[in-house]
């Protein structure tokens, strides 16, 4: 096995306790190796089921479970809403042979609430490679949160009033994303009455599930963006996984679609800062953005266009969030008129989009 690179030890931060929970006890004990050789980790329990995973949540509390797929008894996907309830604040990853990269198990355990997913060791999706691409991934996923804490400082809320009625919502998130958006549809109580642009942090080969269960999330028509393709009002418009969401006026007035497949100077693609970008050149005052859970800043750029242009912008409370990097820093640069739980998101845009100078 080749030598793990520990990044995230610090004496000031306490071990992130691991559980695995895997049918093979060769891969419980690699896992337990890999994961224990660096010293922000402690594994604290391995077992082989789901329902010996919840009996040990009964009495004990972990920081991370780590969750395969195919599991004698219940199955991993069908155990992981009970071991999130049995475990608030934990966090749950994949680690399968079974959920590959773009496959419908994937998109379904993301929106039941999978943190993370990657091909465990032997799948052949990262070789020698994989002990520091778990201590890489996990170390980014629980690191985050506590390096967001550290540069953030208290701010004011933007509390200016809406210039504008609503003309356009975007949407962006990345880790943890598509369970925010379970829960924000599911506390959408009426149509908005204009287009929604969505941007995801997801791989090209995600999308045409991701658009699937988006689907079944809402009522709402759900479709891949098209370039040149006119906006109408309650139909999501989702990013695909190699090109940015933008939007622009045309002819007579009509706002149009364009991809842009250049990655943001940040590496992400897609990106929400050229899709809230396009939105405040397209839209002005009119304008709002969304920001939920995900690691980095994408978003902060083009919020503050959407701001500057007389727009609003919602970010996801930390409390709800997998990673409070994205809402986190817009939050920080003063741009979040509300912070707020995915399911309370909806109902806040609708009633301060519904006319000029609603003031909550």
């Amino acid at each position: 096995m080749s030598a793990v690179t520990p990044i995230l030890a610090s004496q000031s931060r306490p071990q992130v306790r691991v559980m695995v929970v895997d049918d093979s006890v060769v891969v419980r004990t690699m896992i337990a190796r890999i994961l224990d050789s660096d010293p922000a980790f402690s594994v604290v329990h391995k077992t082989n089921s789901a329902e010996h995973a919840l009996g040990y949540l009964a009495a004990h509390e972990v920081d991370l479970v780590l969750l395969d797929i195919e599991l004698p008894g219940q199955s991993g996907l069908s155990a992981l809403p009970a071991l999130l309830r049995a475990n608030p604040g934990g966090k749950v990853v994949i680690l399968s042979g079974n959920c590959e990269e773009g496959s419908g198990a994937a998109i379904e355990a993301l929106a039941l609430g999978a943190s993370d997913i990657f091909a465990k060791p032997g799948s052949g999706c990262f070789g020698e490679q994989f002990p520091q691409t778990l201590i890489d991934r996990l170390s980014r996923l629980f690191g985050a949160n506590l390096a967001q804490a550290a540069e953030a400082q208290p701010v004011v809320m933007a509390a200016s009033k809406p210039t504008a009625p609503l003309a356009c919502l975007g949407i962006g998130a990345s880790t943890g994303g598509i369970h925010a958006l379970s829960q924000l549809f599911a506390g959408m109580t009426e149509p908005l009455g204009v287009p929604i642009l969505l941007t995801q942090h997801l791989p090209v080969s995600f999308t045409s599930y991701f658009v699937q269960q988006l689907a079944r999330m809402t009522s709402l028509r759900v479709k891949v963006g098209e370039q040149g393709e006119m906006l109408v009002p309650d139909t999501i418009y989702v990013a695909p996984g190699d090109a940015n969401l933008q939007v622009r006026r045309g002819l007579y007035g009509r706002v149009m679609v364009t991809l842009n497949p250049q990655r943001t100077p940040a590496g992400n693609l897609p990106g929400v800062d050229p899709m809230f970008t396009s939105m405040a050149e397209a839209y002005g005052a009119g304008a709002a953005g969304v920001v939920l859970t995900g690691m980095g800043r994408d978003g902060t750029v083009g919020g503050h266009d959407i701001v500057a242009a007389g727009g609003w912008i919602v970010a996801q409370n930390e409390t709800s969030s997998v990673v409070w990097g994205m809402p986190g820093s817009v939050t920080a640069a003063g741009l979040s008129c509300a912070l707020l739980d995915p399911y309370a998101i909806m109902d806040f845009v609708a009633r301060r989009g519904k006319s000029k100078g609603l003031t909550h």
